[in-house]
């Protein structure tokens, strides 16, 4: 009886809960460890961590202008695609539906089950197939919700946001006020060299750049923002300003309270800092970080399917994927396509070396994003854009990521070779089947009355009835 299509339901409130909602979750509770183990000290870790940051917020700043110079949702993808042509833009999509976002999305799950079950356990380690089982409850249960209603998925960003921050304060208050009574006794020789290897930076970047990933999750929803050329600026600069501070701070805490040997040899880092600083609450933050995981889990399932779904409108996915369940107005099939990969990585994988895995590729695809905010610039100067960055921004931080994508092949040759082969294994596929397309014959045959169909009145989906953008 009404139009399908995906409601502008993403007030500004929302949106800045969904950026401190995904930038917020396990990272700053994981990567504490990977930042220190390959920076060499707390003094170079801290210098890691605010660069991210800076880093952080000159991408947030480009992707703010592409939000308002190109009006479809999908991120990274649309912007590849609009910029810089439909093969790099597969090449994202490819990698990203079978490397970076499984990845992601198995780490933060990892986190989630590992805090989940700690105060059951300590003060020994949760056992892996426990730790995993919970993983993958917590993550099915983000799934159902974000196919059930948009409304109640943004709910619940919103309220995991106050939680997230709340954890935050409860780390930072009891490790500030042991540093003013003067514990400063782990910040001596800060900056000790004697563990600094120069190629095993850019994957402290990597462990930084993964706490703070989620700064561009507002551009994947764009088409159902609220006046989006407002409300993009304004909350991607809040939210990543307020990360900065908070991540700072919390490592200043982690740091007085752990000293170096004790952030390394911990497998839960906010769970070690609240053990030695803060017992009565031993059993309350492991709680409140696990759910700063779940608001990260579901805002990055919120937003991945929003790609899905543009995709498969572009054509460079199955129509199936595309389209919107009838009473629900959510892109279930999209939502629904992760399932799989998820649970596989989340069975057999392990959290750091998952996160070399996908950081090569995901910040090849954001550097090369930022790369065609510069060329749309040069090739569509008669584009109104109502925010606009100085041109050093989106230069500095393109030459930072493909740089540090570059040295990564020497610091983890491995998993960065095998995210490599992920991207580039996308070639052939993207010319046997979208470049040449597929015969008619077999086109019907799959998309059109077959399977596409039955699957189509199995999880009541239509086509989106009427363009947002």
């Amino acid at each position: 009886e009404e139009a399908v299509f995906l409601r502008k339901k993403i007030t500004l409130l929302r949106a800045f809960s969904l950026l401190i909602g995904s930038m917020v979750g396990s990272g700053i509770f994981i990567s504490p460890k990977g930042v220190l183990k390959n920076s060499g000290s707390v003094g170079f870790s801290l210098v890691v961590w605010f660069a991210c940051g800076l880093l952080s917020m000159f991408g947030a700043l480009s992707y703010a202008e592409l939000g308002t110079r190109i009006t479809k949702s999908g991120g990274h993808y649309v912007y590849i695609l609009e910029t810089l042509g439909p093969l790099p833009s597969f090449l994202f999509l490819w990698a990203e539906f079978f490397a970076i976002r499984p990845a992601n999305s198995a780490v933060v799950s990892l986190a989630f089950g590992r805090y989940m079950l700690e105060p059951f356990f300590a003060p020994c380690t949760a056992p892996v197939p426990a730790v995993k089982l919970v993983s993958l409850l917590g993550y099915y249960m983000v799934l159902t919700l974000n196919s059930w209603s948009v409304t109640w998925s943004a709910r619940l960003q919103m309220a995991l946001s106050i939680v997230k921050l709340s954890a935050l304060a409860l780390i930072i208050v009891p490790g500030m006020m042991l540093l003013f009574q003067g514990h400063t006794e782990n910040f001596q020789n800060a900056f000790d060299r004697q563990w600094l290897v120069l190629d095993k930076l850019p994957l402290a970047f990597y462990a930084g750049m993964f706490a703070y990933s989620g700064w561009f999750q507002a551009s994947f929803v764009r088409e159902e923002l609220v006046r989006p050329e407002r409300n993009i600026p304004l909350a991607v600069i809040v939210s990543v300003i307020t990360v900065i501070v908070g991540y700072m701070l919390t490592n200043v805490s982690y740091y007085t309270v752990l000293g170096m040997q004790d952030v390394l040899a911990s497998p839960a880092v906010a769970v070690s800092f609240v053990q030695r600083a803060f017992k009565s609450l031993i059993s309350v933050v492991p709680v409140l970080v696990a759910l700063s995981c779940f608001g990260t889990m579901n805002g990055g399932i919120f937003t991945f399917s929003r790609t899905l779904f543009v995709a498969s409108r572009e054509g460079q996915w199955p129509p199936l994927f595309s389209m919107i369940h009838i009473r629900r107005h959510t892109p279930l099939p999209a939502v629904m396509l992760m399932f799989p990969l998820v649970t596989a990585m989340v069975c057999i994988g392990d959290i750091y070396h998952l996160m070399n895995f996908f950081s090569f590729s995901r910040w090849l695809f954001i550097g090369l994003a930022t790369l065609g905010l510069i060329v749309h610039r040069q090739r569509h100067p008669e584009v109104h854009s109502p925010f606009k960055v100085p041109l050093f921004v989106p230069v500095s931080f393109t030459i930072i990521c493909l740089f540090t994508v570059a040295m990564s092949f020497y610091s983890d040759p491995v998993n960065i070779s095998i995210g490599c082969t992920v991207v580039l294994s996308g070639f052939p596929v993207y010319y046997l089947i979208i470049h040449r397309q597929m015969s008619s014959r077999c086109h019907s045959l799959f998309c059109k009355y077959h399977l596409t169909h039955k699957l189509q009145l199995l999880l009541e989906v239509v086509q989106q009835e009427i363009k947002t953008y």
